[in-house]
């Protein structure tokens, strides 16, 4: 870690110590040009979406009432609010992306949307479409599955991508191999083996599977590697969320403004997705939302990345002393992403991190007081309205974005992230930790 990070982020790091980071480099009003990244560029990952939903309907029924898009709820946690957050001002929210439907976690919109481009442009140099304004339901025909059936998708993950892009793959026939690091969870994987998906096992931690997975896939001409660490494709699609979250908050007639404030704590793991949200939020929102990433204690990979003196080339928590010891398997990621930290480096606007103790406490709150079940990662996100209003770094932030008078109209959005697969023996062992943490 470069001598420039002072003595006490340094050491709390390397001692697993709860934190929150402010980004220096934050500035409310940044530039957000960077290559193939844009608004339309969002917008149009969006459209594609759109394009694909009569389809998308059609082999997931559970998108009938959705008209085939896949999207989540906005939430009023007042419950939550009301017994665990009794000082905070202004309103708490959840955007449950821990039930977005077919995949089950916050990667669905990313994983799927990169699978549909590929199938899309395949589609496009094999006839089977002519134009964008087809029907796509075409694809699910005995010629497109033949075409796709020669084509192999491959991935690597500690879970919930590899379920988003099995799952998509498989149901257009297009051969998968899911790359699952030692992080994943057994449930995860036997859930893509009974979709006829290829699991690879590895021994080693996230960003071993990601290399191995990769190299695997060049080796096959007919191969396409998902790549979670530099990937537009996967970074727009989650970056759609943003457009949802914005028609959401009109219809709730939640307002974000100069004079209305909106924080985003969003959990972490190599950086694509939260990346890619934090960038459409800024995006629709410009200045007025404040998004803050949650990790571990014990891998805060995307903190170290940003510490990193060169972002492009992030350290790894091994580097800092830490050893990825964690139960929040979608967050156990040792190293960023050194493409998505250089996107994010001043539109971020801080880091804190937590301890799997309270990452349990706060699922079983959740369950408690919403009936709302959550995975251990998808729970990193509610330690934020305490860090911001409560700790001393908090109320700096606040006051060098000039917004204690704000406050009490600002709305304060926790963004859950995975649990609706979770089987129900292994979530009442969550939630049976979390009630033990409570008491404690």
């Amino acid at each position: 870690m470069p001598h420039s990070v002072d003595k006490a982020t340094k050491e709390a790091i390397a001692q697993g110590e709860p934190l929150l980071w402010l980004n220096p480099n934050y500035q409310a009003d940044a530039n957000l040009c960077h290559n193939n990244l844009s608004l339309m560029a969002i917008e149009q990952a969006d459209q594609r979406l759109r394009r694909f939903a009569p389809l998308l309907k059609q082999l997931f029924p559970e998108l009938s009432s959705s008209e085939g898009l896949i999207e989540s709820q906005l939430i009023s946690a007042t419950k939550l609010q009301q017994q665990h957050y009794p000082q905070l001002q202004g309103k708490l929210m959840i955007k449950g992306d821990h039930a977005l439907p077919v995949a089950g976690s916050v990667k669905a919109r990313g994983g799927i949307h990169e699978v549909l481009c590929h199938a899309e442009q395949l589609a496009l140099e094999h006839n089977l479409i002519s134009a964008i304004d087809d029907d796509y339901r075409i694809l699910a025909s005995s010629s497109a599955k033949a075409l796709f059936s020669n084509h192999e998708i491959a991935v690597s993950s500690t879970g919930n991508l590899g379920l988003s892009i099995g799952v998509i793959s498989a149901a257009l026939g297009f051969n998968v191999v899911v790359h699952m690091s030692m992080e994943a969870k057994e449930w995860k994987k036997e859930r893509l083996r009974k979709r006829g998906v290829t699991v690879v096992e590895h021994s080693d931690d996230y960003s071993a599977a990601v290399t191995a997975g990769r190299a695997a896939s060049e080796a096959d001409p007919n191969s396409y590697f998902v790549d979670d660490e530099n990937s537009p494709r996967l970074f727009l699609g989650y970056a759609v969320a943003a457009l949802r979250l914005q028609k959401q908050l009109i219809e709730q007639q939640i307002q974000v403004d100069a004079e209305h404030p909106l924080f985003v704590y969003i959990p972490c793991g190599v950086g694509g997705a939260p990346g890619g949200i934090n960038y459409g939020l800024k995006q629709v929102f410009g200045p007025h939302v404040h998004c803050f990433f949650a990790e571990p204690v014990e891998a805060p990979c995307v903190l170290v990345g940003m510490l990193s003196e060169d972002k492009t080339q992030p350290d790894s928590v091994y580097q800092a002393g830490l050893k990825v010891a964690t139960e929040a398997d979608g967050l156990a990621v040792s190293m960023a992403s050194g493409w998505v930290c250089s996107v994010i480096d001043n539109i971020l606007s801080g880091v804190f991190t937590q301890t799997d103790t309270a990452l349990f406490r706060q699922l079983y709150q959740l369950y408690e007081t919403e009936n709302i079940e959550i995975e251990p990662s998808a729970a990193a996100g509610f330690s934020g309205p305490e860090w911001l209003t409560e700790s001393s770094q908090g109320k700096a932030y606040i006051q060098q974005q000039q917004l204690e008078p704000l406050m009490h109209n600002a709305t304060h959005l926790v963004w859950t992230t995975g649990g609706l697969f979770v089987p129900d023996s292994e979530m009442k062992i969550f939630q049976q930790r979390g009630a033990q943490t409570s008491v404690q």
